[in-house]
C-alpha cells in the first residue's frame, strides 16, 4: 500500500469530510430515496433513480476518502528539519526574473491550494525544490517556459 504524505491539518480535514458525508449527506440521500419510494412505481420514477445515483456517487466518494485516510502518512511540519526542502516545510522563493518573492508550504496532493500558498510536493515546482538548500537555485519547466528561483528561506511553520 502506497503511503500518501499529508499534514496533520490535512488529515483532520479528511476525517471531518468523511464524518460530514456519513452524518449529513448520506442521511439526506436516504431520506430522498424513501420519499421517492413513497411516490409509487419505481420503474418510471426519476426522483428515485436520481437519488440512487447520488447514493452510489456518495458511497464512492466516502470509500475513496477512507482509502486516503488509511494510506495517510501524517507528518507534523513542526517536527521537520529545515536544513533542506522537505514535505511540510514552508519556503520563500525569489523569482530571479521579476525579483518577486513568493511563499509556499509543500503539502500532499489533496491539500494543495495555490491561492492559500500550499503547493503539492508532486507538482513541478514542488519536485524541483525537494532537497534544495537556502541560496540554491530552483529551475522548473512550466507551461509558460522555464522559471528560475532562488531559495531564500526554509521554515517549519505552517501557512494555515
Amino acid at each position: 500500500m502506497e503511503r500518501i504524505p499529508i499534514t496533520k491539518a490535512g488529515y483532520t480535514a479528511l476525517q471531518e469530510q468523511v464524518r460530514h458525508l456519513k452524518a449529513v449527506e448520506r442521511q439526506a440521500v436516504i431520506r430522498a430515496i424513501e420519499e421517492a419510494r413513497a411516490h409509487g412505481d419505481l420503474t418510471e420514477n426519476a426522483e428515485y433513480e436520481a437519488a440512487k445515483e447520488r447514493q452510489a456517487f456518495l458511497e464512492g466518494k466516502i470509500s475513496g476518502l477512507e482509502h486516503k485516510i488509511v494510506c495517510a502518512d501524517v507528518i507534523d511540519p513542526q517536527t521537520i528539519s529545515t536544513d533542506c526542502v522537505v514535505f511540510g516545510c514552508t519556503v520563500v522563493l525569489e523569482n530571479l526574473d521579476t525579483e518577486e518573492e513568493v511563499q509556499y508550504q509543500l503539502v500532499g496532493p489533496d491539500e494543495s491550494d495555490v491561492r492559500q500558498g500550499r503547493i503539492s510536493v508532486s507538482s513541478p515546482l514542488g519536485k524541483a525544490m525537494i532537497g534544495k538548500k537556502v541560496d540554491d537555485e530552483v529551475v522548473v519547466q512550466t507551461p509558460g517556459g522555464i522559471r528560475r528561483y532562488e531559495l531564500i528561506d526554509i521554515r517549519a511553520d505552517c501557512l494555515r
